[in-house]
């Protein structure tokens, strides 16, 4: 752990949402591997920017290329990333901004830890959704946009979540969509009605 550091602080959570007329929070967009994470968070990203409000998605390959490069997919490798993430999430948040996380997340503790770190700041409003990418992974595995599945099958993949490393499913979401069941449209607007009904964005009727 760093030492001789000392924190210098800012403006306030409160002062920066009041300045920028925007409150921040975090999506935790959360699923197995090609269930629709970063195809629906890419979507709602686009449809808050159409909102006027200002959103960043941070996704899990993306951010493998530069912050987290140096991780594999150990579990202890997978429970960094996401704190890593989870750091960069509350920041964008705090920053007024809404930042979605398109992540597999595969364990509970990491997410808890992520959910955590956001409950720091008790303002009354909710700052950490989360959302469960449920699909059956047969279907994730008919999808296999990447083939990771197969080559998870051939074993040429280690530690891939849902073949041979675990998935564990929230207990209690904020929101579920099923992307198997539901248009991207549909899932869209589930979690826009979620945020208008928690006071975080004003009511549309119009998802693009």
């Amino acid at each position: 752990m760093a030492t001789n550091i000392t924190w210098h602080p800012s403006l306030s959570r409160s002062e920066r949402f009041s300045l920028r007329s925007q409150r921040g929070f975090t999506i935790w967009f959360t699923g197995l591997s090609a269930s629709g994470k970063s195809t629906v968070a890419t979507a709602l990203e686009q449809h808050l920017l159409h909102l006027g409000l200002s959103a960043y998605r941070l996704d899990g390959d993306n951010v493998r290329f530069g912050l987290n490069k140096d991780l594999g997919f150990s579990e202890a490798d997978r429970n960094e990333n996401i704190r890593r993430i989870a750091e960069v999430a509350k920041l964008f948040s705090d920053s007024a901004t809404v930042a979605l996380t398109s992540f597999i997340s595969p364990y509970k503790k990491d997410r808890e830890v992520a959910r955590k770190l956001h409950e720091e700041d008790k303002e009354g409003k909710i700052d950490f959704i989360e959302v469960y990418v449920e699909v059956p992974i047969e279907v994730a595995e008919q999808r296999d946009p990447k083939g990771l599945y197969k080559k998870a099958r051939a074993g040429e993949i280690k530690e891939f979540t849902g073949i041979s490393a675990p998935y564990e499913a929230p207990d209690a979401p904020e929101v579920t969509i099923r992307t198997d069941k539901e248009s991207v449209e549909e899932c869209v607007r589930k979690i826009v009605d979620y945020l208008h009904q928690k006071g975080l964005v004003e009511p549309t009727n119009e998802v693009k």
